[in-house]
């Protein structure tokens, strides 16, 4: 999967002939291909933002898709007539206004929403909420008109709250279906792998880390005992893996010195997650990722665990397998801040 992403780099490219018409708030441009791969529209909500561009580019280069629409509040034309330049299969199109969000959508396979505020230094993901709340509430209003039946990837922070703002909202339009709604925690599983990897000092294209639980601090667990390939860790060394895993994002905040947060690492996340999709979507067996979801392999309505994707989006929420005593321990204490997070943004959801 993360090798045919790559690989789509140089065997993706097609003999194309491009036209293309620009104006203040929209562009496009198409690239003609006899590709025999299903048609299927992206929609990247945010396309301009620190994830949005690079997570253009990587859906750009994606075999899979046949149309790929970008919108942000501004800036998004620039970022399409950019991006559309590159010779893969796809059309491009940019839109930029609140305005041009119903043409941005419709007809969407897969909607993927990065937008929102960044995180910035000592900002938890909970401050975030206000803000980032407001605006995953109006696209799934949008979403729920203009594409009801797309498969919606939340990437916005935090998760653990946004992911039920979307399921609400989806429920009061009529439109709510729990397969078709998952919180991105891509990311966590990069790092997990990343780590681990290091640590055992293994080949990082072969390790395998399953992470479940939420997207944020102490709700997001790695479950090394699971790992591939097998390595003779230290329980200090899985503590310390977990607990580098949970701190990723502000290892990254820090690091950039105020200046930003994980966006090139997101966007990389962010593109492999909606590639499984669209193979889940094209009828490739047995495509499985970690994603929150709503579930019931624990008594919280959202969790994330291993998903299997199919046609209709969850074909199959996997249970969690055997956990050391150490991750039943760290589950139980997670717990308590999740359904938190779960309740705050069912809250906010309902309040108007």
């Amino acid at each position: 999967m993360r090798t045919s992403l790559v690989r789509s780099v140089q065997s993706a490219i097609a003999r194309s002939s491009r036209s293309s018409s620009s104006s203040s708030t929209y562009v496009c441009a198409r690239a003609y291909s006899s590709d025999s791969v299903p048609e299927r529209k992206v929609a990247v909500l945010g396309a301009a933002g620190g994830i949005g561009q690079p997570l253009a580019l990587l859906m750009k280069l994606n075999p899979l898709v046949s149309k790929l629409s970008l919108y942000d509040i501004a800036g998004t034309p620039g970022v399409a007539a950019d991006v559309s330049h590159i010779n893969t299969r796809s059309e491009v199109c940019g839109y930029a206004g609140e305005e041009h969000l119903g043409k941005a959508l419709e007809g969407a396979d897969v909607v993927i929403i990065p937008a929102g505020v960044p995180r910035k230094p000592g900002m938890t993901r909970d401050d975030l909420f206000n803000i980032n709340a407001g605006i995953v509430k109006s696209l799934c209003t949008a979403i729920a008109k203009y594409c009801p039946h797309a498969l919606v990837n939340m990437i916005s922070n935090p998760v653990n709250s946004t992911v039920p703002i979307a399921a609400e909202v989806f429920k009061k339009a009529g439109t709510y279906d729990e397969k078709r709604l998952f919180g991105v925690t891509t990311l966590d599983v990069v790092r997990a792998k990343t780590f681990y990897a290091g640590k055992a000092n293994v080949n990082v294209a072969e390790v395998n880390v399953p992470v479940i639980g939420g997207h944020a601090g102490i709700t997001i667990l790695p479950l090394f005992s699971q790992a591939t390939p097998k390595a003779n860790l230290s329980d200090e060394d899985i503590k310390a893996l977990t607990k580098r895993t949970q701190d990723g994002g502000t290892e990254v905040v820090e690091a950039k010195a105020g200046k930003g947060s994980a966006t090139l690492s997101m966007a990389y996340a962010g593109a492999i997650f909606a590639d499984a999709c669209l193979k889940g979507l094209n009828g490739v067996p047995d495509v499985v990722e970690c994603s929150y979801v709503q579930s019931n392999v624990t008594e919280l309505p959202f969790f994330a665990s291993k998903v299997r994707l199919g046609k209709t989006g969850v074909e199959e929420v996997l249970g969690l397998g055997p956990l050391s005593d150490y991750e039943k321990e760290t589950l139980e204490s997670l717990k308590p801040e999740l359904l938190s997070s779960i309740e705050k943004g069912i809250k906010f959801a309902n309040q108007s």
